[in-house]
């Protein structure tokens, strides 16, 4: 088995590069004219789209080629007052540049809109919320000329709402109303508390939508059974798709936080996981949810290569 290692949005290799930059609509509002305002908004996401391309730089060096865009990449691109703000048009040469950069040397992308992007709400204007996120985060994909459907948007199903049967149903009637260009890019992912892996394979399989499994979410919640009963068939879901499977990796923060992610990524359970995933004997890409980011990836990857049984084929691709 064939693995490679990502990790989320922020790098810590690098001094004064966030891509996350941010202006709140309270800050924004209180500038004196509508060319203030423009120029706030135009400073800030230059800023995220250009250390972005920084960021797929650096990780190129470090022969790291899965990656996930941060969903704050255009500050209020979604809020209601700026919907007729043309951001793909004032960064078109910056888009171009950076999708560019990401289709020469091969980058798996992704997204993941935050957890308030859901498709099974009751009440329609989170729905009208969610979609609107969804279409952000599509047009971010199509300005940087990504077309092809491999570039995905992770998402969760969303809430219970008591009763469990009923919001996967909704999820399920949102989700065939989609149009192609946001469904043939959803991923659907394990949660932590309300939808179990098991819960979400069904979904998938239901839906023809590809899985993502989280470990840690799966270790959070579930109905007992074992990692090893749901591989192949939650590989089983990308056979349709260029990519391998695509998996969460992080480890609890401690026994009391168990839910929050950790620093770093413990050895020995990782080593655990590798063990079982190999069984299924599909290559796969690993996504890891660390705090440290690319230095919780660069500590593993240093660890790895000192595991008898492990080869290490660059700084961020194992063989075991």
């Amino acid at each position: 088995m064939i693995f490679r290692l990502g990790f989320v949005a922020m790098t810590l290799d690098l001094e004064d590069c966030s891509p996350s930059g941010t202006v709140t609509y309270a800050a924004y509002n209180k500038l004196k004219d509508e060319a203030a305002k423009h120029a706030r908004l135009v400073r800030v996401a230059r800023c995220n789209i250009n250390n972005t391309l920084r960021i797929l730089k650096n990780s190129l060096a470090l022969d790291i080629k899965v990656y996930r865009l941060t969903s704050k990449l255009i500050p209020l691109a979604t809020h209601s007052e700026l919907k007729d703000w043309n951001y793909v048009s004032d960064f078109c040469e910056e888009f171009e540049r950076l999708g560019e950069y990401i289709r020469a040397n091969n980058f798996r992308i992704s997204a993941h809109p935050d957890h308030f992007t859901i498709l099974n709400p009751i009440k329609p204007e989170i729905l009208e919320s969610s979609l609107r996120d969804l279409d952000y985060h599509v047009r971010l994909f199509e300005a940087m000329g990504l077309y092809d459907c491999r570039y995905k948007l992770v998402l969760h199903v969303g809430g219970l709402y008591g009763d469990k049967e009923k919001s996967i149903a909704r999820f399920k009637e949102n989700f065939l109303k989609l149009p192609d260009r946001i469904s043939k890019r959803i991923i659907l992912e394990n949660d932590d508390k309300s939808f179990t892996a098991a819960d979400v394979l069904e979904i998938c399989e239901d839906l023809k939508i590809p899985m993502v499994l989280d470990v840690h979410h799966h270790r959070c919640v579930n109905y007992g059974e074992k990692l090893g009963e749901l591989l192949d068939r939650i590989y089983k879901t990308w056979d349709l798709q260029d990519d391998p499977p695509k998996v969460h990796y992080s480890s609890p923060k401690n026994e009391k936080e168990f839910r929050s992610h950790a620093d770093y990524v413990d050895l020995t359970e990782f080593l655990d996981f590798l063990h079982t995933a190999k069984k299924s004997e599909r290559d796969i890409d690993i996504m890891l949810e660390a705090k440290m980011k690319d230095k919780a990836l660069q500590k593993l990857s240093g660890e790895l290569a000192e595991i008898p049984e492990i080869t290490r084929l660059d700084k961020a691709t194992f063989q075991i």
